[in-house]
């Protein structure tokens, strides 16, 4: 499918040619990359070509990456969007991570109570493959973390609607920061575990009522968490 690189500057002739097959359209919106280590072999160039070239790829809006899952193709849009929210964080707005909390508070207990009622066998199973993770990995703040960002990207899918997986692919990145500061909470690991196990226990019971207020009291959690961290300067959540 690709051509072995042979000249200097490797990254940017991979970026080209996955550039082109996006544009061919090979790739379609939501499709997934192979693996870096079969895209390396592809290529014929090593592994950090690769993530160089994947990193250059999300600069320009063309994929994104989420460890654990794989890389994908997206849309500008949803970049773009992601991209303006993160620079409310980044920017040291105070009541940023506050007004994140609000948003989530209108979208959030829908979209579980959307996938009590639509979650597949399939969804089901990657969110506790989640929680799985989160439960071996509480000393591992990275690891919990993914894996947290992993359950709300497996809930929205389980909600079976494009625009609102679209809607929390773009607020990932202040997830990320917001969920960083709240590990850092004594206990705030295991509070956020214990409502993540009530909100699959609803959704596995098809019960879009419980779902729904279990994804409730843990934003009502992560609101009083979160107010905990205001006015301390962190480098994620």
């Amino acid at each position: 499918m690709y051509k072995v690189i042979q000249t200097s500057r490797l990254y940017e002739q991979i970026v080209q040619q996955i550039e082109e097959s996006i544009l061919k359209g090979e790739f379609t919106e939501g499709s997934q990359l192979p693996a870096e280590r079969d895209l390396a072999k592809q290529f014929g160039v090593s592994r950090t070509a690769v993530r160089e070239a994947i990193k250059a790829l999300q600069e320009k809006g063309l994929v994104d990456a989420f460890p654990g899952r794989g890389t994908f193709v997206t849309n500008g849009t949803s970049n773009s969007m992601r991209r303006s929210l993160d620079r409310i964080i980044k920017s040291g707005e105070p009541d940023g991570l506050a007004y994140l909390v609000e948003v989530r508070e209108i979208l959030e207990p829908e979209i579980a109570a959307l996938a009590a009622v639509r979650a597949t066998d399939q969804d089901l199973a990657a969110m506790q493959e989640s929680l799985d993770v989160m439960e071996s990995g509480r000393q591992d703040s990275d690891a919990f973390i993914e894996a947290d960002l992993d359950f709300h990207l497996a809930l929205a899918e389980a909600a079976a609607n494009p625009i609102v997986l679209s809607l929390i692919d773009s607020i990932v990145g202040l997830l990320r920061e917001q969920r960083l500061r709240i590990f850092r909470i004594p206990g705030g690991p295991e509070c956020g575990q214990h409502h993540h196990k009530r909100i699959l226990e609803a959704i596995q019971r098809h019960d879009p009522q419980e779902a729904r207020a279990a994804m409730q009291a843990h934003l009502s959690q992560v609101r009083e968490d979160s107010s905990k961290t205001r006015g301390h300067q962190t480098s994620g959540a």
